[in-house]
């Protein structure tokens, strides 16, 4: 993967700069502050360079609140395909939020991911979740995952099995096409097994991101998070 990294601690961007090197990736940019972040994320699209995935911390420079997480949204509603892990070193569920809540008119169509830092110490799985966001699918830490359910997961028991199987490949990432070639279903039958998924689950059709919540119900439940 071609990874840019924006964290401000020196020895931390250096260091996972170094444990991405080696697991195979590529680093092909870092920032130490918000506006850079942007800045050469940026320049690095309009050029048509490859960007598989961004990762970024929370707090960062100029303000030390919430910078990385904001400039993390900015480069989303711009790049709505652009793949993006944001690292916290806090359990802070309405950070995670911010991430996840859809824009008007804004497609969510690229992976995310919000992950504690303590997590980045068990490296392979850091990769594998890495991998998984830069593919299109999504990747929220347990605790963080908690707050945002609020207990939303126990629903998953009333799913059929073909539901729970359309819902374990939302997971992974795939539209609803992608759905339908993956089971040999048609389109409709896809649409029928998501809606009633939703339906399921509690998520009403006026309730935001319904498609992100119910891949984080799945993930919590499972543990695959």
């Amino acid at each position: 993967m071609k990874i840019f990294l924006a964290d401000d601690a020196a020895l931390i961007r250096e260091g996972l700069a170094g444990i991405l090197a080696r697991t195979g990736h590529e680093i092909v940019g870092q920032a130490d502050n918000a506006t850079d972040l942007v800045k050469q994320v940026r320049a690095i699209l309009a050029a048509g360079d490859d960007l598989d995935i961004v990762i970024t911390d929370v707090r960062m420079p100029p303000t030390h609140t919430d910078d990385g997480l904001r400039a993390a949204v900015q480069l989303r509603e711009q790049y709505p395909e652009l793949p993006i892990m944001v690292l916290s070193q806090y359990v802070a569920p309405a950070y995670a939020a911010q991430l996840f809540e859809p824009k008007p008119g804004v497609p969510m169509t690229g992976g995310l991911g919000y992950v504690l830092k303590d997590r980045v110490s068990k490296i392979v799985d850091f990769v594998r979740s890495l991998e998984l966001v830069a593919n299109g699918g999504i990747t929220v830490d347990p605790e963080v995952a908690a707050g945002l359910m609020r207990n939303r997961a126990g629903a998953l028991d009333g799913l059929t099995p073909r539901e729970r199987e359309v819902l374990e490949l939302m997971a992974r990432g795939l539209s609803n096409n992608d759905i339908a070639a993956e089971l040999y279903l048609s389109g409709a039958a896809v649409s029928k097994h998501v809606a009633n998924v939703f339906t399921k689950l509690g998520l009403a059709p006026g309730e935001d991101n319904r498609r992100v919540r119910a891949v984080l119900a799945y993930l919590t439940a499972t543990g695959h998070i």
